[in-house]
């Protein structure tokens, strides 16, 4: 299961998750990236602190979404191990890497 919260500030939209990143809750939190609105040139901040399991799917999806421009925040030796290796691989994406 995973819940995720959105919350919206002047400077900031941040999706919270809880749970695990997995499964059929993918698609959920790929809907919910693509509909947040970050007013104006805000930060959109993905916080992982609250995520018990990623599969290589969620892995692929967190990338797509940092390559996208979200701030992964991370608590936890394996969760801050994935977002290291995520965001050492640099922004920028093949177009055959990107989903259409």
């Amino acid at each position: 299961m995973l819940k995720i919260t959105i919350q919206t500030t002047d400077d900031a939209a941040r999706i919270g998750l809880e749970g695990r990143l997995t499964g059929p809750w993918l698609a959920e939190l790929d809907r919910t990236w693509l509909g947040l609105h970050a007013p104006g040139g805000a930060r959109r901040l993905v916080d992982l602190t609250g995520v018990t399991f990623i599969d290589r799917e969620g892995k692929a999806l967190l990338t797509r979404m940092w390559r996208e421009g979200a701030e992964l925040l991370a608590a936890g030796c394996c969760t801050k191990s994935i977002v290291e290796e995520i965001t050492s691989s640099g922004r920028s994406a093949s177009r055959s890497e990107r989903k259409p």
